[in-house]
């Protein structure tokens, strides 16, 4: 009799562990889920820093997915993808030009902020010191229609000064590439811009903490790739997304 109990104990061990062991595959099943596929990001051209360090550490979480940026001033961008340009997310240097989109990006958020700063030639050629000179040293800023010329022409309009610009730039790069070149003596850039650089100096001016672009981001209704670019956009709100905007001198949201 004892026998046959040992062996239907075994049977029903053998079928417990079975059972357990066909219980198993739940996690290669999820790999299913993994993403994949190409990301398009519309991103201000002040974010390409930061954003090409997001895009690398979001590829190692997600070795299956490809990050693609396009960088250029958030008009620019905003009128391309208004004219159905195929991108899956967009990141705005302001809500001004977030709002333009409002039917392919119905829930913006804002993840980041930004403040300006006077950048100057390495050495200051010019010997600017405040907002004031430079109407008097060759300048050049971003064009009005531009988050970052919008937030010239506050801060300039503030402390009372008129600046004539030697050339109105497409977005903030474009401006502080003539500054680092010398073909200016000065001009209006984001803070972000001049973190890093050894060919320009920066000068905060007085009144630039009231003046404060926010940042909104959102993935498109109409996104080729719509649960990659749900996953980017909550990874740039993620402490490790959230960790290089600080490091490239964002403000927090």
């Amino acid at each position: 009799m004892r026998r046959p109990l040992r062996t239907a104990a075994l049977v029903v061990a053998t079928l417990a562990a079975l059972a357990g062991c066909a219980a198993q595959p739940a996690e290669p099943a999820a790999s299913g889920d993994a993403l994949s596929g190409a990301v398009e990001v519309y991103a201000a051209a002040s974010l390409q820093r930061s954003f090409d360090e997001i895009a690398r550490a979001f590829e190692a979480a997600h070795p299956g997915v490809t990050v693609s940026p396009v960088y250029d001033g958030s008009s620019t961008l905003a009128t391309q993808i208004a004219e159905g340009a195929p991108a899956d997310v967009f990141a705005s240097a302001d809500e001004k030009n977030m709002a333009k989109v409002v039917d392919q990006a119905p829930e913006p958020q804002v993840f980041a902020g930004n403040t300006l700063v006077i950048a100057v030639p390495t050495g200051n050629p010019g010997g600017v010191e405040t907002l004031a000179d430079l109407a008097r040293v060759t300048t050049v800023l971003c064009a009005p229609e531009v988050p970052c010329g919008a937030a010239s022409q506050t801060l300039l309009s503030n402390a009372g000064v008129a600046v004539t610009a030697a050339s109105s730039e497409q977005n903030v790069t474009a401006v502080l590439t003539k500054v680092a070149a010398g073909e200016a003596d000065a001009g209006l850039v984001y803070a972000t811009d001049v973190v890093g650089r050894g060919d320009v100096e920066a000068i905060v001016p007085a009144g630039a903490d009231a003046v404060i672009n926010r940042y909104p981001i959102a993935s498109l209704a109409d996104a080729p790739n719509p649960r990659a670019a749900a996953a980017f956009v909550e990874f740039v709100f993620s402490d490790a997304g959230q960790r290089i905007l600080a490091d490239a001198g964002f403000r927090a949201p």
